[in-house]
């Protein structure tokens, strides 16, 4: 249905993120992928929501559009403790990150930018996750074996991590995967629209 709306147009979709570029494809989208160098960089009072919205727009804000292109830019953090978990820098980064989201809750939240030559508009998601008790000897094995550094948080709920630590999930799993789709899907057809 989508792709039939989208056919006058041409979607970008400016992200790096194999997750992204899959469930672009699951949801029949065709699609280009157009990068930008961005420093995301964000002011240090913005909280939460604020910082993935404001670089979701920031991203958008790196690219100029023709007339019948539609660009789609995201930002995922982990937000824990009134603090961003982003990737992790290294192992030893991953590590501790993993100890801290051990037997708590947290949120992730996405932030998706939808932008043509005429108009942007930014949405987000929250997601709470809660992580049973992780030993060293799980979150070690998780590094080891599946080498999440690419990942805000530190850990993909796709993974192994996903399957024996995570206790309760409270929203959107896409959203914790990297894209909230059923949000994403009813957003840009009312962009289009």
């Amino acid at each position: 249905m989508l792709a039939e709306v989208l056919k006058n147009y041409k979607l970008i979709l400016a992200s790096t993120s194999p997750r992204r570029q899959q469930f672009f494809r699951d949801l029949n989208l065709d699609f280009e992928i157009r990068l930008k160098e961005v420093e995301e960089v964000y002011p240090e009072h913005l909280k939460a929501g604020e910082v993935t919205d404001y670089l979701a727009r920031l991203k958008a804000e790196a690219f100029e559009l023709k007339p019948n292109e539609i660009l789609v830019t995201s930002d995922t953090i982990v937000w824990l403790d009134q603090k961003v978990l982003g990737k992790p820098v290294d192992y030893e980064d991953a590590f501790v990150i993993l100890q801290q989201l051990s037997g708590k809750t947290h949120q992730v939240i996405t932030s998706v930018c939808l932008k043509s030559s005429e108009k942007t508009q930014v949405f987000n998601t929250v997601t709470k996750v809660t992580f049973s008790e992780l030993t060293p000897e799980m979150i070690r094995f998780y590094l080891d074996n599946y080498k999440p550094f690419d990942k805000a948080g530190a850990y993909g709920i796709q993974e192994w991590i996903g399957l024996v630590g995570i206790e309760k999930i409270e929203g959107s799993y896409t959203n914790v995967v990297g894209l909230p789709t059923e949000k994403f899907y009813k957003e840009l057809l009312c962009f289009i629209l």
